[in-house]
């Protein structure tokens, strides 16, 4: 008799699929990875499957992408809204950043400024009705949320990549290296700073920054 040779490889069928672990694989790459990590193809090999089997629980991976906004959407806590509405507008935009900061994949999903998740719109609801009571015309309310808006996700957007370039490199970077030689001469200003411009940049200064845009915007209603 021929000795049985040593088969390799996976045996029996492979794992079952489902919407729920595409969803959860997905979370996890695009936590490591971020919004650039993710696609059909990387989701497949993740869990050891191909893209076209996947394509039997999601249609592409916009589809996944509104999945995965409206699981985050829907475990968001609705805290109690202030009745003042100039608090109520700074406390909606503080709401939004701080949902935002806790996952940083959504704010690169949410910055092509075309996915977005139905279950989170009372977070907008919120600071247009604030707005309008402040005085804003509808439309005006429509600009404030969207200036809010541009103010957050640029903020975020900031210092998500900072910290994803920083976490991959353990020099100083080229802007610190660009400060520390500055001339006195050309920018007195600047060089002054220069030994401080890293933490003063560093700082989380969003709520007085969204203070003053709120203020700024109800002054000129």
């Amino acid at each position: 008799m021929h000795p049985r040779t040593k088969r390799t490889g996976r045996i029996g069928r492979p794992p079952r699929l489902s919407q729920e672990a595409i969803i959860s694989a997905a979370q996890r790459l695009l936590a490591s990875e971020g919004a650039d990590g993710l696609s059909m193809r990387r989701l497949a090999k993740e869990l050891d499957s191909t893209p076209m089997a996947l394509y039997h629980h999601v249609r592409d991976k916009d589809e996944l992408l509104l999945l995965l906004l409206e699981a985050h959407a829907q475990s968001i806590p609705r805290p109690e809204l202030p009745k003042d509405p100039r608090e109520r507008m700074i406390a909606a935009g503080q709401v939004l950043h701080d949902v935002l900061a806790s996952w940083p994949w959504i704010v690169e999903v949410l910055a092509s400024d075309d996915l977005m998740a139905v279950s989170a719109l009372w977070i907008v609801e919120a600071m247009v009705d604030a707005a309008i009571d402040c005085g804003f015309t509808p439309e005006q309310a429509v600009d404030a949320y969207r200036v809010v808006w541009y103010y957050t996700v640029g903020e975020l957007m900031i210092r998500v990549t900072r910290a994803r370039r920083r976490a991959v490199s353990d020099g100083p970077s080229h802007r610190d290296q660009a400060f520390a030689a500055l001339s006195a001469d050309a920018y007195p200003r600047l060089a002054s700073l220069a030994d401080q411009w890293a933490e003063l940049t560093g700082r989380d200064t969003y709520r007085q920054g969204l203070e003053a845009v709120i203020d700024g915007l109800i002054a000129r209603v």
